[in-house]
């Protein structure tokens, strides 16, 4: 599966560690952090997501969040799963997953809790919301 994976920080980094172990094809992408191996890196948040089955975000507020969502949605493919991560208030959930539903994607809002050691051990809870 091909996964672009947009914050890649304290939380982010082991997610997307994690999501590399498995059988995927991890593409990150943040604006301070640098990119470790194994997964790729890409020059800008758009590079990360292009022909991504999966986009995951972690990213530090919903003003970024809904930033990041207008870059990257004109350049996704109809049918692209987005999981947002971050942990942003429910107005902001709602209009970045509105804004993704409305170009023919599914948006799935899934706000995590177990810290940074959670993010590294592969344990997070992790409660998930979405439109059926």
């Amino acid at each position: 599966m091909k996964i672009g994976f947009i914050g890649i920080g304290n939380m982010g980094l082991p997610m997307a560690l994690n999501l590399a172990k498995g059988p995927n094809e991890v593409t990150g992408f943040d604006t301070v952090a640098t990119v470790p191996d194994p997964l790729a890196k890409a020059d800008t948040a758009r590079a990360a997501v292009r022909d991504a089955d999966v986009v995951i975000t972690m990213l530090p507020n919903g003003d970024i969040l809904n930033r990041v969502y207008d870059d990257i949605l004109p350049g996704m493919p109809a049918g692209a799963l987005m999981i947002d991560c971050s942990t942003v208030d429910v107005a902001e959930a709602r209009q970045a997953a509105a804004k993704a539903i409305e170009r023919g994607m599914r948006a799935v809002d899934a706000p995590v809790s177990g810290g940074v050691q959670g993010a590294k051990d592969a344990t997070l809870t992790f409660m998930v919301g979405a439109d059926t």
